[in-house]
């Protein structure tokens, strides 16, 4: 997979990607980021990126040009399977659409900035929009960093074991159980003595129900 991730501030991109499992991810050979700053696609010296907003109000607006310009170039060099904008008014991400995500082959994000990108490259250029819940950052880097993460981390071979991401919360409609590891004894609590019976059938069993009753107590409009 590759993801482009198209930005005004690229610098804050650059540490989420350089450590851990994302870092294994790309030195593996699983996943492609390429960060790229809009800047560079302005069409003027000092490079622009942003104008006041036609009709006035407050805030600037993301030119179409400079974006229009990056997505383009992109696009000669190789097919996309989604162009995403990541927007507070877009489609809420859950599991299952991660899920599909991550079968995909090519991805460019846009990140939005100061009072988003001018309608246009919505309506030209965008395949889905992205929110990662009901409110507002400063820009959209966070929300790519996110759903990127999210992605990659169920690519094959990205995690050492790769049972554990279907085992996560949410891909079954229910949230993760209670773990436990050493010590058995800690000031007086104890593990589960069930978890370390070795009886694999009954551990499994008392994870599903842990499961069951933590999503009926936190999420009950998840069952």
């Amino acid at each position: 997979m590759r993801i482009d991730i198209l930005t005004c501030v690229p610098n804050l991109l650059d540490s989420f990607f350089a450590h851990s499992i994302l870092k294994r991810a790309q030195q593996g050979g699983f996943v492609e980021v390429m960060v790229h700053d809009i800047r560079d696609y302005s069409v003027n010296k000092h490079r622009t990126i942003d104008d006041y907003a036609f009709g006035g109000g407050a805030g600037m607006v993301l030119q179409i040009e400079p974006i229009a310009r990056c997505i383009r170039g992109l696009q000669e060099e190789r097919s996309y399977d989604e162009i995403i904008y990541l927007t507070p008014d877009g489609e809420l991400m859950q599991q299952p659409m991660v899920n599909q995500l991550s079968l995909k082959g090519n991805i460019i994000m846009l990140c939005g900035h100061y009072k988003g990108v001018d309608q246009r490259v919505r309506d030209m250029f965008i395949t889905k929009e992205v929110s990662i819940g009901d409110y507002v950052l400063s820009g959209g880097e966070l929300a790519a960093a996110v759903l990127s993460d999210a992605i990659i981390r169920l690519l094959p071979g990205v995690l050492n074991d790769e049972t554990s991401a279907l085992t996560d919360s949410f891909q079954d409609n229910l949230l993760a159980p209670p773990v436990y590891t050493r010590p058995a004894d800690f000031e007086g609590h104890k593990v589960p003595e069930i978890l370390m019976s070795g009886h694999e059938a009954k551990i499994e069993e008392w994870r599903y129900e842990q499961s069951v009753q933590r999503t009926r107590e936190r999420r009950p409009d998840l069952l």
